[in-house]
């Protein structure tokens, strides 16, 4: 029903020429520069000089390093690095990637203030940010991650793909970038038209503008050609700015100002350890998935309103800024806040828009711009502005002081049906469910509810899922494309054809991976141009991203799900050269090896992993699987013993641990075996069943018949137990 109902609604896409779009890449020549601008503008350009836009990139010279480079020496973690200058050149001498020490030539600087970074040249067109920052308001160098050691062969490594220059910066950071990676060499040929983020990084190429203005002279009027004018719409505006403002995935290979943002990149949604359980910002997230949740958003509040578009200043100084909008008599006194005047506590953004620092000494606000909730922390450990800003004082107090003060919360925020899912509290599900069918409620929200229900029992939602992929709200569609899709059959393919048709390119792509459990010929012949066009689509965004990890990892998921499993190694294999220590690659390679009965290469890579990280539970529960394959019951028994002291909650452990023993004629201890994991769960129908199955080997068969009473009470409409129960 839902298939035909997306078809329908995406029928008249069939003929628009904007839905597959060109990817043509725009020549550098078409980006004339910020001086040919100021001619015209120049009241704009002045804003824009000396800004974070301006100096998001800059050549390595005297003029644009800030830094001390007089044979400075600073150490952290153990690493020495020193400072110094050779003629006009200014270098670097610290551990690269073999762990050793080495001299790297300065190329060029990263951003003005709090902190600016420095970047070498490394082989094959790698740039590579250095981890030793400088701090240009105390004056001082300093570690970006002071409190987390990186050995030198580790991705999350300077020298290597955590701070890499091409994919990690260089789109947001300059202008017209293109990334030109080539996966068979590992190798960049990285270009662009403008150091920096220009006037053309944000509006778009000058050439046809320039050459309309000279042709028409007084009679020229606007084409529409440029981005982000007096004219765009206000969220259309923060979709703009949400192209370098935000944590995501792109799919184009390119951007080239076609199609809208979900054409290129799809943003992340609210996810533990990425964001708090209510959607506060946790991780280095930016700007755009906490604004998009906001009241501000929703009411057509847009980036310009706050920020001067090209000085990128706040137009207003203190709590004049949000009087634009609120009414001062009403919110900027003590009647609201409670706090003394002209303080620090009585400013707004202290209190609605909290933030954290990354990158060691820059301070980020939450533009959710949310009232504090302290009786959320409570529940869910969600930071609030209360017991943030009274260190001395807990979340209970705050709480009580917060209904003191203000009574009792009378409306219901999406945050009370977010935390419980993410958390996983018990029924937190059923929130989660009510959140994304919520029309009124932020589309990230709800597309971040739709992802948090994967967490639970997919296959007892897929009619929830399938509803969703009929959404008006793209971010929605995607994300319940993305949870179908980890269900690896053809059960739910006809639901994901007509998103081949879907007017955002990241969608489309989503859905052609979905469908990767269907053979290429099955696919049904209204959809065949589609699919073809699609499938170019998702391998140029393969190819495009293949520098990252995780993109190496989903091209293997792809061949799983078509059955190539020698493919899905290969990928895997790929993904493990630029990421060695990556376990949870390592165990589904591992489990790769197993299914191809490469049990030599299984036992290999699941002892490389308990070696890297000997109190990961999982990996003996799986090694043991393998050597109960190989009839190696003495060894299986070992790791699950091992598995059981790491993991003493998991109750697999004690199933396939009860079962070996068994094997092995000993029946107590497969009996001591599984009563302490009944002590766990003491109604698990495989345990119960299970060691009545054993007391019924080792002729305890009154012991036996208990237990296969209990679970004929348990489970009543279970025929085998009563079966079982008349054998005896």
């Amino acid at each position: 029903m839902y298939a035909c109902q997306t078809k329908e609604k995406y029928k008249e896409i069939d003929t628009h020429k904007n839905v597959f779009l060109t990817g043509k890449v725009i020549p550098d020549s078409h980006f004339l520069g910020d001086q040919k601008c100021k001619e015209c503008h120049e009241n704009e350009f002045k804003d824009w000089q000396g800004s974070h836009h301006d100096k998001a990139m800059q050549i390595a010279d005297s003029a644009s390093i800030l830094a001390n480079f007089n044979n400075q020496k600073f150490t952290s973690q153990g690493v020495t690095s020193t400072f110094y200058k050779k003629g006009k050149d200014f270098y670097v001498n610290t551990d690269g990637p073999d762990g050793k020490n080495h001299d790297y030539k300065i190329v060029y600087t990263f951003g003005v203030t709090p902190l600016q970074q420095y970047i070498v040249q490394f082989p094959d067109g790698h740039y590579q940010c250095l981890r030793t920052a400088w701090d240009s308001v105390k004056n001082k160098w300093f570690d970006l991650y002071p409190d987390f050691k990186v050995v030198h062969s580790e991705w999350l490594h300077w020298s290597r793909g955590g701070l890499n220059w091409n994919n990690m910066c260089a789109d947001c950071h300059s202008t017209n970038v293109r990334k030109n990676y080539d996966v068979k060499t590992h190798s960049y040929n990285t270009k662009y038209a403008v150091i920096n983020v220009n006037c053309e990084a944000c509006h778009g190429p000058g050439q046809q503008h320039i050459t309309d203005v000279e042709k028409l002279g007084n009679n020229y009027a606007a084409t529409g050609s440029f981005q982000m004018t007096k004219e765009t719409a206000p969220k259309e505006l923060v979709d703009q700015c949400a192209r370098c403002h935000m944590r995501r995935e792109q799919f184009s290979k390119d951007f080239n100002f076609e199609g809208s943002l979900l054409d290129h990149y799809y943003p992340q949604l609210l996810q533990d350890r990425i964001y708090e359980a209510d959607g506060q910002i946790l991780d280095e997230v930016y700007v755009y998935g906490s604004f998009t949740q906001s009241k501000m958003y929703q009411n057509d509040v847009t980036c310009t309103n706050c920020h001067n578009p090209h000085s990128l200043k706040l137009k207003f100084d203190g709590n004049e800024l949000c009087a634009q909008c609120h009414i001062p008599e009403k919110y900027d006194t003590p009647k609201h806040h409670f706090h003394q005047p002209n303080t620090a506590s009585s400013k707004c953004i202290n209190c609605h828009m909290t933030g954290k620092y990354y990158m060691g000494n820059d301070f980020r606000r939450d533009h959710s711009f949310r009232i504090p909730r302290p009786d959320l922390s409570v529940k869910y450990g969600t930071p609030n502005a209360c017991s943030g800003c009274h260190k001395d004082k807990d979340d209970v107090w705050a709480a009580a002081s917060f209904t003191k003060l203000f009574g009792a919360v009378d409306s219901i925020h999406y945050s009370e049906k977010l935390a419980p899912g993410i958390t996983m509290e018990p029924n937190g599900h059923l929130g989660l469910i009510e959140l994304m069918n919520e029309k009124h409620q932020p589309e990230i929200v709800r597309a971040s509810a739709a992802k948090a229900l994967s967490n639970y029992d997919v296959d007892g939602f897929i009619d929830e899922f399938t509803k969703l992929l009929n959404d008006e709200s793209a971010i929605v569609r995607g994300a319940s494309v993305d949870v179908l899709s980890l269900i690896n059959n053809t059960d739910y393919t006809s639901y994901f054809l007509p998103l081949l048709e879907d007017p955002k390119r990241s969608i489309r792509i989503k859905a052609f991976f979905g469908l990767g459990t269907l053979d290429e010929a099955q696919v049904p012949k209204a959809y065949q141009e589609s699919y073809q066009k699609v499938k170019d689509e998702f391998w140029t965004h393969v190819k495009a991203n293949s520098d990252f990890v995780g993109t190496r990892v989903k091209k293997g998921d792809y061949y799983i799900k078509q059955g190539k499993l020698f493919e899905a190694i290969e990928s895997y294999e790929s993904a493990l050269s630029i990421d060695n220590i990556n376990n949870q690659i390592r165990i589904n390679l591992a489990t790769l090896y197993y299914n191809t009965q490469q049990f030599d290469k299984a036992e290999t890579t699941y002892k490389k992993i308990i070696e890297l990280e000997p109190e990961y539970g999982p990996v003996y529960y799986s090694i043991a699987l393998l050597y109960a394959e190989l009839n190696r019951v003495d060894d299986a028994i070992s790791q699950l013993n091992k598995a059981r002291k790491i993991m003493p909650n998991n109750i697999r452990v004690y199933y396939n641990l009860g079962l070996l023993y068994d094997k092995k004629q000993k029946y107590k201890q497969a009996e001591k075996t599984i009563i302490a994991g009944l002590k766990v769960d003491n109604t698990n129908e495989s345990l119960l069943y299970v060691l009545a199955y054993i007391y019924a080997k080792s002729e305890q068969k009154d012991k036996a018949k208990n237990i296969a009473q209990r679970l004929i009470e348990l489970y009543p409409n279970n025929q085998q137990y009563r079966t079982f129960i008349s054998q005896l």
